[in-house]
C-alpha cells in the first residue's frame, strides 16, 4: 500500500565550487562535479568523459565554449555547448550559442539563442569531448595594409 518511489532524483556530487563573488580568467579543466555560481571567461572541459557534471547556478555566468558530458544550466552562458550525454535547461537559463546534446531536458522561461542540434550516430565526432589544442604561435593573424594608392 505503502510503497517507496523508485524514482529518486539522483543528487549531484560537487567537487568544485566557484563561489558568487569569483571570477576566473582562462581555460578549466575539471573532472567529478563542478558548480559555478561566480563568473568563467575561458573554455571548460573536463577529464571525466562520462560522468563529469558541471552545474551553473542562478548567478554564474560562463563566457567561452563547453564540452561536457553532463550540465545543468540555470545562469548565462555565451559560447557554443557540447554535452555528450544530458543538458538540463533550467528555468533562469540563458544560452547565447548553439547547443549539442543527446539528451536534452528545458523548463518553462529557459532561453536558447542559437541552435538545438540532437547529436546522431552520423554526427556523433562534434560531440568527442578530446579536442585538439592549438598553440598561440600556430594561429594567423590578421595584419592592416595600408592603401598604397
Amino acid at each position: 500500500m505503502f510503497k517507496k518511489s523508485k524514482n529518486k532524483a539522483k543528487a549531484v556530487r560537487i567537487d568544485t565550487l566557484i563561489g558568487q563573488n569569483t571570477q576566473i580568467r582562462g581555460d578549466l579543466n575539471f573532472s567529478g562535479g563542478l558548480r559555478i555560481d561566480g563568473k568563467v571567461v575561458g573554455n571548460i572541459t573536463t577529464s571525466d568523459n562520462t560522468s563529469g557534471v558541471l552545474t551553473l547556478g542562478e548567478q554564474g555566468s560562463i563566457e567561452g565554449e563547453i564540452r561536457v558530458p553532463n550540465l545543468i544550466i540555470n545562469g548565462r552562458i555565451n559560447g557554443n555547448v557540447f554535452v555528450s550525454d544530458h543538458v538540463e535547461l533550467a528555468s533562469k537559463a540563458k544560452v547565447n550559442g548553439n547547443v549539442y546534446y543527446r539528451l536534452l531536458e528545458m523548463m518553462v522561461g529557459s532561453e536558447v539563442n542559437g541552435q538545438l542540434i540532437k547529436m546522431t550516430a552520423e554526427n556523433n565526432d562534434i560531440l568527442n569531448l578530446e579536442n585538439e589544442v592549438i598553440e598561440e604561435s600556430d594561429t594567423f593573424k590578421l595584419e592592416q595594409k595600408a592603401n598604397l594608392d
